[in-house]
């Protein structure tokens, strides 16, 4: 059931509110365009650990998710992923090219879209206006990521095992702090826009 908070409709994405550009086709243009670069820029914050390193990816295609809605959220995802494909450095430690999206991350970024669909869905029936809500729009949001991930994963691990060691046991402690910062985030840009 989609419902209203406030004086803004649930079904209005929050980048509405935050990128007030009146052509809606240059608006939308620009709402991909910062949402590749905060995609690419969090790519590079990674700490290698084996074959799936730590990235801020994932919170930034949980925030795009939230913040954009189910439609522009995966379309930015998804321009995020043809940039990278093109060649442009954009996923972690500036690699591009379809050979970057083949190896152990290839079930990641798959999941980068599903979870943007899933995420964004929710926020649309409003559950990005509360710190529960977001909390457990998130934690769907991940686990939809890693069960991607981990799918792939056991193609290329001996078992499933590893391939939860290698893409989902290491993660779990900074996907939490990266979690409780968007629960802490669109809440609070929601009150800001007087949403």
């Amino acid at each position: 059931m989609i419902t209203s908070v406030g004086h803004v409709p649930a079904t209005t994405p929050l980048i509405e509110r935050l990128v007030r550009v009146p052509h809606p086709a240059l608006r939308l243009l620009l709402q991909l365009v910062l949402g590749v670069a905060l995609l690419a820029a969090l790519a590079q914050l990674r700490v290698v650990i084996g074959p799936v390193p730590i990235t801020g990816q994932t919170l930034g295609v949980l925030l795009l998710a939230a913040v954009y809605g189910p439609l522009r959220g995966t379309a930015a995802v998804l321009a995020y992923l043809g940039v990278g494909a093109a060649g442009l450095g954009v996923f972690a430690g500036g690699a591009g090219g379809l050979a970057a999206m083949g190896g152990a991350t290839a079930g990641y970024l798959v999941g980068f879209v599903l979870a943007a669909a899933v995420v964004g869905t929710l926020a649309r029936r409003g559950w990005d206006r509360s710190h529960a809500g977001m909390a457990a729009a998130m934690a769907l949001g991940s686990v939809v990521i890693y069960v991607c991930g981990v799918a792939w994963l056991t193609t290329l691990a001996p078992d499933l095992a590893t391939a939860l060691a290698w893409g989902v046991w290491p993660f779990l402690i900074g996907d939490a702090l990266k979690l409780s910062l968007a629960v802490a985030l669109v809440p609070a840009l929601w009150r800001r826009v007087g949403g």
